[in-house]
């Protein structure tokens, strides 16, 4: 996954909103066509995912379920669909152009909060952050108070200005004592050829790997453990009125999901192996020691007690008041809105 947060991501999705019939002329969210019978006579209910980034490691278990037949035994016709601009999923999610997205907790708490768009939560994949503060092993930094007087590079999000803020006061820092640099997502090498003394925005299943595999060690600091909330970082969407309207369908790819994450949660080597196959080699060729481990990182963030995918009102609100603090919204949003919790 990757991090496509946007500085302006509540004008992005009214825009894209817009641009797929939005406003008074936007059309309603077309309900799933079935598809022809299956050999058993089964008709399937046909539904597309967009995915939040190319496919990965945390992505297997869709192509688990996929591949073992768990959606077709649930009555689904799954069609993974990748995007073509950062905030495809969020944006032809709450449009209705694809039945369901994969995006961000902050995403959706400011696309609900700022410009009221029709989008809801209706599982949590990823249950804390995977975006941490890294550094080289090497580092003098001990601690987010030793990132004062110290340049730190970022993706240019505004989210992670305040994370960043948050993890220094904390510590017992001036955060106004740290500089910031817009690094885009040149995170890696920024923090390689010393740039910058450290990176946020990078993601500790993606570039921490991928660094070592460069040859380049690290270390890294989790908010969580410096004033945070302990946010979803990866949500599954969907329309306001798709979810009225096709309740039972989503319930049912839920359960194939479900089924497909118990198998790549109990034979994460045969999971990855089914990613591999289903790679998209022509423009994101994947590397199998990166995944291997990124999948290690993400198996124990992706288990919940209460069922994979279950929500919980305490994290929404957490979120959204720390995001009130910061000023990354200015109201609060409905958590009857904002998400349901799809586990039975």
């Amino acid at each position: 996954m990757k991090k496509w947060l946007t500085a302006t991501v509540s004008a992005i999705l009214l825009a894209g909103l817009t641009a797929c019939g939005g406003g008074e002329e936007q059309s309603e969210p077309e309900t799933a066509s079935p598809v022809p019978a299956t050999e058993e006579g089964v008709k399937l209910t046909e539904m597309d995912i967009m995915l939040d980034w190319y496919p990965n490691a945390v992505h297997s278990y869709l192509y688990v379920a996929q591949e073992k037949g768990y959606f077709e035994e649930e009555g689904i016709k799954l069609n993974i669909k990748f995007p073509a601009n950062p905030t495809d999923p969020i944006n032809l999610a709450a449009a209705g152009q694809v039945t369901l997205g994969i995006s961000y907790q902050p995403d959706v708490v400011i696309a609900r909060a700022t410009q009221n768009v029709p989008v809801k939560s209706i599982g949590a994949i990823v249950r804390s952050p995977l975006n941490h503060v890294v550094f080289l092993e090497d580092s003098e930094i001990e601690s987010p108070k030793d990132l004062e007087g110290k340049q730190v590079g970022f993706p240019g999000i505004p989210l992670n200005e305040s994370i960043l803020s948050t993890m220094v006061q904390n510590d017992g820092g001036n955060p106004e004592n740290v500089q910031m640099i817009d690094v885009g997502f040149e995170l890696g090498s920024s923090v390689v050829s010393e740039r910058v003394e450290a990176v946020i925005g990078a993601y500790i299943n993606h570039e921490v790997p991928v660094l070592r595999h460069n040859g380049h060690e690290t270390r890294y600091f989790n908010p969580v453990d410096y004033g945070v909330p302990s946010y979803y970082e990866l949500v599954v969407v969907t329309n306001d009125q798709t979810w009225e309207r096709q309740e039972e369908e989503i319930k049912a790819f839920w359960r194939g999901a479900s089924k497909g994450y118990e198998f790549m949660r109990d034979n994460p080597e045969e999971a990855l192996n089914i990613l591999l196959t289903n790679q998209d080699e022509a423009h994101f060729p994947l590397i199998e020691e990166v995944e291997q481990e990124s999948l290690n990182i993400l198996l124990p963030k992706m288990e919940s007690e209460d069922g994979f995918g279950s929500q919980e009102a305490g994290s929404w609100q957490e979120t959204i008041d720390w995001m009130l603090e910061f000023d990354l919204i200015q109201e609060s949003p409905s958590l009857e809105d904002i998400f349901v919790n799809i586990v039975e």
